[in-house]
């Protein structure tokens, strides 16, 4: 479980994010069409006789078309006008889904080749088990994938992604990216107080908290700021009890747990922090629960989970009642799922996904109590395969995130 490190023999570059700074002109927001069907377009092909679908009311086809997969778009547009106005743009689709009441969830995965180092984002359509891509992200050419931080808020479809650090440059980012399922495009948001890579993140109250990582010549920091997504304005808050970059973060009970994570030999017990909005304040991490942290988490059921890379890469859950971890009941992580892997999860499953992008969905049901400990709970796990379409092979996840659209 080791950290990537970046090397220094390039002079600074500017910051993404810098008024004096343009994109490249391929990262270059793109222009957005019209959110909405045209209606004068609409009413005349309808009274031309052109439904959306003969025999059926407009109202009930398009509830039909709306459901169609994304990646079947560009072959949809070809059957008619009305066809080809609707699936025109994601923008629109996404639109259109969110008026008519649609929310279902996608697994948006950020993503590198592992020869180029070139970067993208793929979204795996976790109702139809069907990938798309959405719009690059406007970023520099050259960045390290590992050390930006990735965050979401599900129900809104908004995807954040902050930090990062430029390749083979001591240089960390303070660039903010938002994108939006609905409008299907990126925006750059007000940068962050303090330029960093390898940090923790996590969303508390729909508030956006990132603390610790690398500076400039790998320094670590102890600082920590929040994001208001509604007001675009970055403050900071407490700094941590020590200076930390960050393997892994969750949010449990309402604080941000950070983990620094072991390092293969275990010369060194790794350290942990949490952190409580509510009082602005850190504190050390129980002892059991940052040795027994080695792999990526998810939090369900109101349970911290993790995936395991040392230990036949099983799933297990903290109980802070004795501060231990249990293994979860069930087969180890399915074997086409291979490190580096990332993992999200919604309600009552986990998503893994692998090198050259195969996810596993584990399906985790809550049992009766232990037999040893009444208070004790029980999980178990079954997993299921979905294996990637061979144009996905040469894909290395770095993040992944659930949102819903």
């Amino acid at each position: 479980m080791q950290r990537v490190r970046v090397s220094s023999h390039q002079s600074p570059v500017h910051k993404l994010g810098d008024s004096q700074m343009t994109l490249s002109p391929k990262f270059k927001l793109a222009a957005t069409c019209s959110a909405l069907l045209d209606p004068a377009l609409q009413f005349e092909l309808s009274m031309r006789g052109e439904p959306l679908i003969p025999g059926l009311p407009d109202d009930i086809a398009l509830q039909c078309l709306l459901r169609l997969p994304v990646d079947k778009h560009t072959a949809c547009k070809t059957v008619s006008r009305r066809w080809y106005s609707l699936f025109g743009s994601k923008e629109q689709f996404f639109t259109l889904r969110k008026e008519l009441g649609f929310h279902d969830p996608w697994l948006f995965v950020f993503a590198y080749h592992k020869c180029t180092g070139k970067i993208e984002w793929k979204v795996l359509d976790l109702t139809h088990l069907s990938w798309h891509t959405i719009p690059a992200m406007p970023c520099k050419d050259k960045v390290c994938p590992q050390g930006f931080r990735c965050v979401s808020i599900p129900h809104e479809g908004a995807l954040f992604v902050c930090g990062g650090v430029v390749s083979d440059v001591d240089c960390p980012l303070n660039l903010v990216l938002k994108y939006e399922a609905r409008r299907n495009r990126w925006t750059v948001m007000k940068q962050m107080i303090t330029a960093r890579s390898f940090f923790a993140s996590g969303v508390i109250d729909g508030m956006i908290y990132v603390a610790g990582g690398n500076s400039t010549d790998l320094f670590e920091l102890n600082s920590a700021e929040v994001l208001d997504p509604e007001k675009g304005m970055w403050r900071p808050v407490a700094g941590m009890g020590t200076m930390m970059s960050s393997y892994d973060a969750a949010v449990l009970n309402g604080k941000l747990l950070v983990t620094e994570g072991w390092f293969w030999p275990f010369y060194v017990v790794p350290r942990g922090q949490i952190y409580d909005p509510s009082t602005d304040n850190w504190e050390d991490m129980a002892a059991g629960l940052r040795e027994g942290w080695t792999g990526s988490s998810v939090v369900m059921h109101s349970r911290l989970f993790v995936v395991t890379e040392h230990e036949r890469t099983k799933l297990k859950v903290y109980d802070s009642g004795d501060d231990t971890w249990d293994i979860v009941e069930g087969p180890a992580l399915p074997e086409q799922i291979c490190k580096p892997f990332r993992v999200s999860s919604w309600e009552s499953k986990i998503y893994v996904v692998g090198r050259n992008l195969h996810v596993a969905i584990g399906h985790i049901v809550k049992l009766g109590p232990s037999a040893t400990c009444e208070k004790k709970c029980r999980f178990s796990v079954q997993w299921q395969m979905v294996d990637a379409p061979g144009t996905l092979f040469d894909l290395t996840p770095s993040s992944a995130q659930v949102l819903f659209a």
